[in-house]
């Protein structure tokens, strides 16, 4: 068919249509299938003499000029294709010419021009194309000569289904050495581990002051050991007694698994109550002659004697229940109130061995102590409602000393909420241990820290707590020998398997998205509707496809425009 010429094309179509000439988009199928070379497709409406088809030979070669007077059809200047150097091997019927290469002009001698400029247009010639020279060339290939293969790890980050594979299978005691002792202790299974961490707690020097509080490891899956805590930012999970330094560092802790458990650890534990046999059970390791401040939870008249006995001082706020013969020598709350905020009155009991501050602040603040008592009294700022400015008032010592010795559990439970391993997990185990593993890097940061700090060193050389868990990280990694063969081993999906995961669709295709949430346009110059067909004001515009859309018109053309309506 390549070697139809014009003439007998246009020639042919006169036959059926006389007068009338073949209508544009038939002869523009036509010359399609000509310039493809391929099998012409049955245009003929079903008639088989169709002359436009049957009269085509391929070996036309002449060119006939179009007669004048038939000026019906008038190809456009975009339709004609330029002729092109044809290859000399190329045999005469492989050859195409079609047009001569001068534009055709209408009767009155202007030059006609394209119907349809945004029509794409293609012809048979040689494709040279024009490149730009690739500049992106690898500077690194010489670095990493020498590298190891754990070296290339580096740079590379561990796969989503090789980490589910690990942490699925992460356990921390072997499963036919277990315990005699799993009846008694409900965390058996991450034992080994927990007592790995409180081995590097019990390594960390003991100072003067101490504090102890309740910690939470946040789990709200199955687990018949879990406690409810209120007040507590994570109050769902396992409680865990803890005892830490005024800078966080934490010293021992004992995770909550019953009274009877705790009472088996601790000597002579008849008639001590759940807070006493806490402190009895964490001061196991410190010094005679530690001050130990703590919480009302603990603090009770039988905790205060058994930490006497072993030449340790208690501070702590206490509940007036606890001490009612106290509290009948102390004035009652009205009458402080009347007498203004800084207000403090003290007892001390017979054997001077125990001594009870009352301050009034807000409200009234009882606080029990056998190293502290109310003198010296210093001064504080407090914020007044009333007068809305700052007042100056009065504070006893024992008040002083508890704030600044107090605050240690909560600045540890504050470093490892910054960066908690939060990975969603039914299993009790893993929370366990992802938990004791944020500890230990809390603490060894505030270690890190502490002891820089004492060196004097400058505060920008001193590493974030970000920077140092990834130096962390990066140590370990370096440490794995795990060839990248077994890790693609491991990791890849075998043949045949299916994959669970649902590719999301691209954000301009998705209808449920923050992103595709209307914003209030402004309301004094609002816009019409951008929507076809629509004539209502709109007020509201979309954030990611920037347009102004109806909201409330019948037509509700926002849901129509992300819905693909």
């Amino acid at each position: 068919m390549a070697g139809m010429t014009a003439n007998v094309f246009y020639g042919s179509s006169r036959h059926k249509h006389g007068q009338g000439g073949m209508s544009f988009s038939r002869a523009e199928r036509l010359l399609t299938a000509i310039t493809n070379d391929s099998e012409i497709e049955d245009l003929s409406d079903g008639e088989e003499d169709d002359p436009a088809v049957g009269e085509i030979t391929p070996c036309e070669a002449t060119v006939e000029q179009p007669d004048d007077s038939d000026s019906d059809y008038q190809p456009d200047a975009a339709d004609i294709s330029e002729d092109t150097d044809s290859d000399a091997s190329e045999p005469p019927h492989k050859q195409q010419h079609l047009f001569s290469d001068e534009p055709h002009q209408d009767v009155q001698g202007r030059r006609a021009g394209p119907r349809n400029r945004n029509r794409e247009y293609w012809k048979c010639a040689p494709f040279n194309p024009v490149l730009v020279p690739f500049q992106g060339a690898d500077e690194q290939q010489d670095k990493r000569a020498d590298m190891s293969p754990v070296q290339y790890m580096e740079h590379d980050t561990m796969r989503r289904d090789r980490f589910f594979k690990l942490r699925s299978h992460l356990k921390v005691v072997i499963d036919d050495d277990i315990p005699e002792d799993r009846k008694t202790d409900k965390f058996w299974k991450v034992r080994p581990f927990m007592n790995r961490i409180l081995k590097g707690c019990h390594a960390q020097a003991r100072p003067e002051s101490v504090s102890i509080d309740e910690q939470m490891i946040p789990f709200t899956g199955a687990c018949p050991f879990r406690q409810y805590v209120p007040l507590k930012p994570n109050p769902v999970g396992m409680k865990n007694f803890v005892l830490a330094t005024a800078d966080g560092v934490v010293l021992d802790f004992e995770v909550y698994q019953g009274s009877k458990a705790l009472a088996a650890q601790v000597p002579d534990a008849e008639g001590l109550g759940l807070g006493a046999l806490v402190l009895k059970r964490l001061t196991k390791t410190v010094h005679p002659g530690t001050k130990v401040y703590c919480d009302r939870f603990f603090t009770t008249t039988s905790a205060v004697e058994s930490m006497l006995e072993k030449q340790v001082y208690l501070t702590g706020t206490v509940m007036k229940n606890r001490i009612p013969k106290a509290m009948q020598k102390l004035p009652t709350d009205k009458i402080m109130k009347q007498q203004g905020r800084g207000t403090a009155a003290s007892v001390v009991r017979g054997d001077g061995k125990l001594n009870v501050v009352k301050w009034f602040d807000n409200k009234p603040v009882l606080m029990l102590s056998t190293v502290h008592a109310k003198e010296p009294e210093d001064t504080c700022q407090r914020w007044s409602k009333k007068d809305k400015c700052y007042l100056t008032i009065t504070r006893p010592n024992i008040v002083q000393e508890y704030n600044a010795k107090m605050g240690g559990v909560d600045l540890s439970d504050r470093m490892m909420s910054y960066y908690r391993m939060r990975v969603r997990t039914k299993k009790w185990t893993i929370r366990m241990v992802m938990h004791f593993m944020d500890l230990a890097l809390a603490n060894s940061w505030l270690q890190y820290r502490r002891d820089h700090q004492e060196h004097n060193t400058p505060r920008k050389a001193i590493m974030t707590f970000l920077t140092f868990r990834m130096d962390v990280a990066q140590v370990f990694l370096n440490k794995c020998d795990v060839t990248h063969a077994e890790e693609e081993s491991a990791c890849c999906p075998k043949t045949g398997q299916t994959s669970l995961v649902t590719p999301i669709p691209h954000i301009s295709a998705r209808t449920t998205s923050a992103a595709h949430l209307p914003e209030v346009a402004d309301l004094k110059n609002p816009m019409r509707c951008r929507q076809q067909g629509c004539h209502g004001k709109s007020r509201v515009r979309c954030l990611t496809c920037n347009v102004f859309l109806c909201l409330q018109s019948q037509r509700n053309c926002f849901e129509a425009f992300h819905g693909g309506q």
